[in-house]
């Protein structure tokens, strides 16, 4: 028999949780932790389920309740569960989603496969991005009509990964670019690069291979040394996208397109106004219920103070260069 803690939490929580953190230390054997939504597009709205061997106790619940601090004294609801397999089960309950060329499913629901779709297995737990939230597919959606237009994207980034998937699927759409991928949590990257071999992404710095890191936004020598990028998708939250504007603005080519999401349809325009700042324009918004995904485009400077920056090929232009 297993046990299942359950408390509700916010979005922001969820995103913020360690889930190998020093909370969870004291505990043996670690609980398993999942996250998820309890309103469809209501941040405030999710919750926080762990798993037990045996039955919580105050020890148990209290470390659990550290990680969720906005439910306060909310009582936490204890049950038990019958001898089944509850990882596969709490993951059966995921339905598949087909956004544009992309299926995107976990081992336990793989559904029925559309034809001549690009299939991409992305297991709920330990980081984010499973496909299922409107950000994520909104993003699926932009990219793949960015490739039905035929732009070519030669040097890509997916910053804030977190399961990797949004790096995979552009991967697919561009399989001879540099591709890298970073989020700010260390799990999240090995998340990414296990995800990586099921899905059957190399791992490597050359073409057609995925560079990972570990950092937050875009300081790391690893993320700077292969900028320029004609292509950098952001799928975070609106506050973080607005602090990271004059990062990932001066780190994109000039041409190259900016893809962000996690922001509300109220958050849109004061995230794209902190991207026009930078010299960045709206050229796209792909509308998911509250949840946009803004497809941005970097404009071209000409004049004798044009500045150059090697990129992954020994070459690339990249003007306005922060001290990032």
């Amino acid at each position: 028999m297993s046990w299942k803690l359950t408390l509700p939490c916010t979005r922001a929580e969820a995103e913020a949780i360690d889930f190998e953190g020093t909370e969870l230390l004291s505990l043996d054997p670690s609980p398993v932790l999942l996250t998820s939504e309890t309103i469809p597009d209501d941040p405030a709205a999710w919750q926080l389920e762990a798993y037990f061997e045996t039955k919580p106790g105050k020890a148990e619940t209290a470390a659990i309740r550290t990680l969720v601090p906005s439910a306060g004294k909310a009582r936490p609801k204890v049950e038990q569960l019958p001898d089944e397999d509850w990882v596969t089960l709490s993951q059966s309950g995921i339905e598949p989603v087909h956004a544009g060329r992309f299926y995107v499913h976990t081992s336990g629901n793989r559904g029925h496969v559309p034809a001549g779709v690009k299939t991409l297995q992305i297991e709920a737990g330990r980081a984010f991005g499973t496909g299922t939230h409107e950000t994520t597919s909104g993003c699926l959606l932009t990219l793949d009509a960015m490739r039905a237009r035929g732009e070519v994207v030669r040097n890509l980034i997916d910053v804030g990964t977190g399961t990797g998937l949004l790096a995979f699927a552009a991967m697919h759409l561009w399989p001879t670019a540099y591709a890298t991928a970073s989020d700010i949590d260390p799990v999240a990257v090995e998340v990414t690069a296990e995800n990586a071999a099921i899905n059957g992404v190399e791992i490597g710095g050359g073409p057609g291979q995925l560079a990972l890191a570990a950092a937050p936004g875009l300081e790391h020598e690893l993320l700077i040394g292969r900028a320029p990028y004609d292509l950098i998708i952001a799928n975070v939250l609106a506050g973080p996208l607005i602090d990271l504007a004059p990062s990932l603005s001066a780190a994109l080519a000039e041409g190259g397109t900016l893809i962000v999401a996690g922001l509300l349809n109220a958050q849109a325009e004061r995230v794209a106004n902190a991207y026009r700042r930078h010299g960045l324009r709206l050229a796209g918004r792909t509308p998911m219920g509250d949840w946009p995904t803004l497809r941005l485009r970097k404009r071209a400077r000409y004049g004798w103070g044009r500045t150059t920056r090697p990129g992954p090929d020994g070459s690339g232009l990249a003007p306005g260069f922060g001290s990032w």
